[in-house]
């Protein structure tokens, strides 16, 4: 099983040196990789040296030892991806090494560009025979993964899809959305489902509103060219925050396993509706590099969406997600009912709230009344939480190791099945044609004023 090629295609870009690269270092000292061959490829003419140099810095801690034999496997093929003969080249260079290294022929060919580029990589690598069609349950496999975001919209998607399913099969795609990796998400469906104080009360009869937030302090960084063409909306309210969206509300699946729980997500993504939204854009946008001076990007982005179904019939999901505002924090709340209170004066009682923390610190708490010492019939809130690191230790799989562990065991629980896409696409391109303005914000603030006025309008308070 851990025995493969890893392939990437743009490998001299931000993912692949602060991400991919350091998560297969990794792999290879927890011993997680061991017979393995690393083949970066790009536009540009660097050494294979050069290209791991560029993300070593991205490496917390350096074991030597295991850096060299990281080192010592792998390659680097400069590669014009619109050229079939550089193709060529290529699957000659793999069929060489994994020859020289006793490789089966597995291999795991990972798409670290633009998304206009998968479908002629897609037919390159076809024609090419570095990736064959071939069944889940033949001795070897082949393995496409295509980054986030897969497409623009929703035309865009499925002319993507169209080409690369024609060449092939499902099980050998994966359209991966890494958030679906982090570990309090991929808690989220066992805290649920396997506690009967939650499961009975994750419905419309219990809960007021739930607010998903994903908030960044940095911009755009050295991405304005990427971003520029994407924005909020597509670069993490289409893929990150609607997934976060149907975890939350999913049915039971009938196994936590990929395809179960992939049907569940699609059946929350189809139902998804938009009320209202505001939308925003940090003042110094225009003079990042590469920006068009006259943008109309937004960086920000709040969401009133709700799940049409007979469980969330009437709950307001609420979306919160920017770029340079005061903090950096991707959490879940979710505000119960207040209950009716008979017992005590000062009624009515603050609510309940769950609280799912997923970054910086993994946490779950949920906030409970109770007594004042002292007071006999005085309320205040006191938190009961669970916090992953106090208990498990400080580190945790990074995204992308487990990334790479899943597609190597051939679970697709993080792949986003094309389904899920098209439903979430069909939101995003729905907000867009209502052409929303753009508020203007300062860097370092909660976003747009508009944004209050939002949440004052629809009787809710941010919880962050």
């Amino acid at each position: 099983m851990n025995s493969c090629t890893i392939i990437i295609f743009g490998a001299t870009g931000d993912l692949s040196k602060r991400k991919l690269i350091p998560a297969i270092y990794k792999l290879v000292a927890d011993k997680k990789l061991d017979n393995f061959i690393i083949i970066g490829s790009a536009i540009e003419d660097i050494t294979a040296e050069q290209m791991l140099s560029q993300a070593k810095e991205f490496i917390p801690t350096i074991d030597e030892q295991i850096w060299d034999i990281v080192r010592n496997r792998t390659y680097y093929q400069q590669l014009n991806i619109v050229n079939q003969e550089g193709f060529d080249v290529l699957s000659a260079l793999v069929t060489r090494l994994e020859k020289k290294y006793r490789l089966q022929g597995n291999r795991l060919l990972y798409l670290a560009v633009a998304a206009y580029f998968f479908c002629p990589i897609t037919h390159h690598l076809a024609r090419s025979g570095l990736a064959q069609r071939l069944a889940e349950r033949k001795q070897r496999w082949n393995r496409i993964v295509y980054e986030k975001p897969f497409g623009h919209n929703l035309q865009s998607a499925r002319e993507i899809n169209k080409c690369i399913a024609k060449l092939f099969n499902e099980s050998q795609i994966y359209r991966i959305d890494h958030f679906l990796t982090k570990e309090v998400v991929s808690n989220i469906a066992l805290i649920r489902f396997t506690n009967c104080v939650f499961e009975p009360l994750w419905n419309n009869q219990f809960i007021d509103h739930i607010q998903i937030i994903l908030s960044e302090k940095i911009g755009i960084q050295e991405r304005g060219g990427y971003y520029d063409r994407y924005g909020a909306l597509c670069d993490v309210v289409q893929n990150h925050m609607l997934e976060l969206l149907a975890l939350v509300g999913m049915e039971a699946p009938e196994k936590l396993t990929g395809e179960y729980v992939r049907s569940e997500r699609v059946k929350v993504l189809e139902k998804i509706r938009f009320v209202d939204g505001v939308l925003g854009q940090y003042t110094s946008y225009t003079k990042e590099k590469d920006v068009k001076p006259n943008s109309k990007t937004e960086t920000f982005a709040a969401l009133y969406l709700t799940v049409d179904n007979l469980r969330w019939a009437g709950v307001p999901f609420y979306l919160k997600t920017g770029k340079c505002l005061d903090k950096n924090e991707t959490v879940i709340h979710i505000k119960f009912k207040q209950v009716d209170c008979l017992l005590i004066r000062n009624c009515p009682t603050e609510s309940n709230w769950l609280t799912m923390k997923i970054s910086p610190d993994a946490t779950f708490s949920l906030r409970l009344n109770a007594k004042k010492p002292g007071s006999s019939n005085e309320l205040v809130p006191v938190s009961m939480e669970f916090c992953h690191s106090c208990i498990f230790g400080p580190y945790t799989p990074q995204a992308y190791e487990v990334v790479f562990e899943e597609i190597i065991r051939g679970e697709q629980a993080t792949s986003v099945r094309f389904d899920e896409i098209e439903y979430a696409w069909r939101v995003i391109d729905y907000i867009k044609e209502r052409n929303l303005p753009i508020s203007p914000y300062a860097c370092g603030s909660k976003g747009p004023k508009e944004s209050e006025l939002f949440a004052k309008k629809h009787g809710i308070r941010w919880r962050s």
